[in-house]
């Protein structure tokens, strides 16, 4: 009876799981499980040590073996093509690979300023400990205050921004997505000080993404219809073979393109952001206006050029209106601002909507003049959020700009710092900001999108009075007699900041080399 059902019974072959291809994600997921353990089982005194040293040592690790894979000559075989890895639903080629180093790279500097905040709450810890009272007393207090369960959750934070623009099928994207999203809502409601207005930042990051979540999974659910497949390869080869109706097809490509341009904040679903950047701790702001924004575009790159690469004419139009809309919304409401981090915020938009041009291109330039814009624009915001981190009064960071009046008077070293990145922001010459908008400017021409690059070179011009006006108070604006203190800056935000800078006029004076890494990651993207 045994043998005759197992001759009718099919057999299904065990999954092919490339781990060598997958190596950096999974580096990072099981850092992120260890760091759990250690939250669980070490001792307290110990934690933020072996937190640090399993965070950053994962992520410098992961960048390790994503330029080992990125050379692999057994990977690419010197053709266009890369590698699917866990059964297809994972796309290893040079774009996956040119995004990934860049996450990891600015994951690093982020997590660099968390751990200069967790460095001060366990020295505010220590001071607590002292406090007259019981033993549970203390305890309670120290629990309350001592946020290492950061680090794990950044970790997974981390993981999903990975693996979300290197999935190759709609649940795979997905589940990063959820991955991705979860911790942050969780990081965004830990600042200490302004504990309201960071929980009401989490609460409102995590009921619009739960939105945007669901309108995402319905549009796979439309196109799943269309197709009877998830896999953006075979979407592609039914899009380009349609012969029936295609509500099911533009109705997914409309409800997975809100999911998407959610999380790059791009107009008109941009309202959590200017909320979220300013209630979250700023370390978790860096890492959210810059990792999570490349992540999230390259999850938009892969969708619209791999599984809709031959529909261009029927989503350009729409990517039109959107980066439009999103490039002077950014910049016009940018100037109302009276906040720092909000301005950023505006500005994050505004930028998202540059990157939107060199997406419309839909060429090898458009793909790699985005790539490097993201890597631009992530440096500079983290080296932006971590002077942002050391202008401080009695209250805690001081967000409002009448704050900063004179600023250029009492610290001109770090007010020269945070000047040089508005600047960049502004795309002037010499900066990294300059170099990025001109080569999506330059690909989206070549695509015939001129009237597009008009609208950005406008909108520029505009984003750059709330730079300047900011610069103008600091410099010429007599201190305010209870103005903040600047902090000296430890070892961890120095590394931040020194980073953002070198590599804002790097790529702005020598861009040469990252612009050609990112063309030929380009050059090898091909539809599956």
């Amino acid at each position: 009876m045994t043998g005759s059902l197992a001759a009718i019974a099919p057999t299904i072959p065990a999954p092919q799981i490339q781990y060598g291809q997958l190596s950096p994600m999974l580096l990072v997921f099981g850092a992120a499980i260890a760091g759990v353990l250690v939250e669980a089982f070490s001792p307290r005194p110990l934690r933020r040590t072996l937190h640090l040293a399993i965070t950053l040592g994962s992520l410098a690790g992961a960048f390790i073996l994503t330029v080992f894979l990125a050379g692999s000559s057994s990977l690419f075989g010197g053709g266009r093509a890369g590698n699917v890895a866990a059964v297809g639903a994972v796309a290893i080629d040079r774009p996956t690979l040119f995004i990934q180093g860049t996450i990891l790279v600015l994951a690093f500097i982020s997590v660099l300023l968390i751990a200069e905040s967790s460095h001060e709450v366990s020295a505010f810890a220590a001071q607590a400990a002292a406090v007259p009272g019981s033993a549970e007393e203390r305890e309670g207090l120290l629990a309350g205050i001592s946020h290492t369960e950061v680090y794990p959750l950044t970790l997974f934070a981390i993981g999903g921004m990975l693996l979300f623009p290197a999935a190759n099928d709609l649940l795979t994207m997905f589940v990063a997505l959820e991955v991705l999203s979860l911790p942050l809502y969780l990081l965004c409601g830990l600042a200490r000080r302004r504990r309201l207005l960071s929980q009401e930042a989490a609460m409102k990051y995590f009921l619009l993404g739960s939105f945007s979540s669901a309108f995402f999974l319905f549009g796979v659910a439309m196109l799943y219809g269309f197709s009877d497949s998830v896999s953006l390869s075979k979407i592609a080869i039914a899009a380009g073979g349609n012969t029936q109706s295609s509500v099911l097809l533009y109705a997914g490509i409309a409800l997975l393109g809100v999911g998407l341009l959610f999380k790059i904040g791009a107009v008109p679903f941009q309202a959590w952001k200017p909320d979220v950047y300013q209630g979250a701790p700023t370390p978790v702001t860096a890492l959210m206006a810059s990792c999570t924004l490349v992540s999230a575009f390259g999850a938009v790159l892969r969708v619209f050029y791999v599984a809709f690469g031959q529909l261009t004419w029927d989503w350009r139009p729409m990517m039109w209106g959107i980066a439009i809309l999103t490039m002077l919304g950014g910049s016009i409401i940018a100037i109302t601002q009276t906040d720092v981090k909000r301005l950023l915020a505006y500005s994050s938009i505004a930028q998202a909507g540059y990157i939107l041009t060199g997406v419309v291109a839909a060429s090898t330039a458009g793909l790699s003049s985005s790539m490097f814009y993201l890597a631009a624009y992530g440096l500079a915001a983290v080296g932006a959020f971590a002077v942002v981190t050391l202008i401080r009064d009695q209250s805690g960071e001081a967000g409002h700009l009448s704050r900063w009046a004179g600023l250029g008077k009492r610290s001109p070293l770090v007010a020269g710092i945070f000047a040089f990145f508005l600047i960049a922001f502004a795309g002037i010459p010499l900066t990294s900001g300059f170099t990025g908008k001109f080569a999506v400017f330059q690909a989206a021409i070549a695509g015939g999108a001129l009237p597009l690059v008009i609208v950005g070179v406008v909108s520029s011009a505009i984003l750059a009075f709330p730079y300047v006006r900011v610069i103008v108070l600091m410099f010429f604006s007599e201190p305010v007699l209870d103005g903040p203190a600047v902090v000296r800056p430890s070892a961890f935000t120095s590394v931040a900041v020194g980073i953002g800078l070198l590599a804002t006029l790097v790529l702005g004076v020598a861009p040469e080399p990252l612009l050609r890494l990112a063309h030929e990651a380009a050059a090898q993207l091909f539809v599956r």
